[in-house]
């Protein structure tokens, strides 16, 4: 779990399917710290980074951004989700989630209208410029975004690249990358806007972070646990862990492909020996 701490017993009180708690806060917003605090008050909670590369799932996700954002570049038709989709993607699983989520929050409010909101919103200037680097820009600028993107699919079997791409054209509204960074700011106050108007104050957490176990346990209802507040997902531990994936993604590469790279640099060599005699 990466906390060191055991998680209580399972919250209890509400044994129905389907997500009990979102945690809306955008990427970049203390979301896997968050992740971690609901583990271990007893919520199966899903945050990307918490669980291999391979296992997130990309293929749904990609599915879910094209019907909610239908004009997202290279989208494929189809329906908007209804329940039944949603939970196949979180709510026959987890119980909490968090940061792959957080951009379908307005519609996972809608779909578990009995799920409890925690909000984590950080000031916009503080969380833009690592928001755009860390996670942005890493989907968006080509050619890497391009090459991680087939390596991704074609070696690997993931979508990860081409998931994350329509989850953020779609939700800065946007066809290009510019244009992202254009809409960044309307659609980051249309988000938190629009949570805080259709889920009501008695559903509805005003979390920072910083304030610890008492207001998020009095608000779910559970026991305080005797371990501190995690504290996770500082800048170069974000960093070091996108490297690791990184590096994850280009080893599966080379294991699959040495054969053919080291035989066509062989082929290379012989020629230009061939052409110098």
């Amino acid at each position: 779990m990466g906390s060191g701490a055991a998680p209580i017993p399972r919250p209890g009180g509400n044994d129905k399917p389907g997500l009990k708690v979102i945690n809306a806060a955008l990427f970049r917003m203390g979301t896997k710290s968050m992740a971690h605090a609901y583990q271990i008050l007893g919520y199966k909670t899903h945050h990307g980074l918490l669980e291999d590369v391979t296992a997130s799932p990309w293929t749904q996700l990609e599915e879910a951004a094209e019907a909610t954002w239908p004009s997202v570049p290279e989208a494929r038709p189809r329906p908007p989700f209804q329940r039944a989709d949603w939970d196949a993607l979180w709510g026959d699983k987890y119980d909490a989630v968090t940061d792959l989520a957080s951009p379908f929050a307005i519609e996972l409010i809608k779909a578990y209208p009995d799920a409890k909101v925690v909000v984590v919103q950080r000031d916009f200037d503080k969380w833009w410029p690592s928001f755009r680097e860390e996670v942005l820009d890493r989907v968006m600028i080509q050619p890497m975004a391009a090459i991680n993107g087939w390596i991704g699919w074609k070696v690997m079997g993931i979508r990860a690249v081409q998931a994350m791409r329509k989850l953020h054209f779609g939700f800065f509204h946007a066809q290009t990358r510019e244009e992202a960074y254009r809409n960044a700011r309307k659609a980051y106050d249309d988000y938190f806007a629009e949570i805080r108007r259709i889920v009501p104050e008695e559903r509805r957490l005003e979390y920072r972070m910083g304030d610890g176990w008492g207001p998020l346990c009095a608000f779910l209802d559970v026991p305080v646990p005797d371990v501190p507040f995690p504290q996770a997902n500082e800048q170069a531990a974000h960093q070091q862990e996108v490297k690791r994936r990184l590096g994850k993604f280009y080893g599966g590469f080379l294991r699959k492909f040495a054969p053919l790279i080291v035989g066509a640099a062989a082929v290379t060599a012989g020629w230009l020996w061939y052409q110098r005699a």
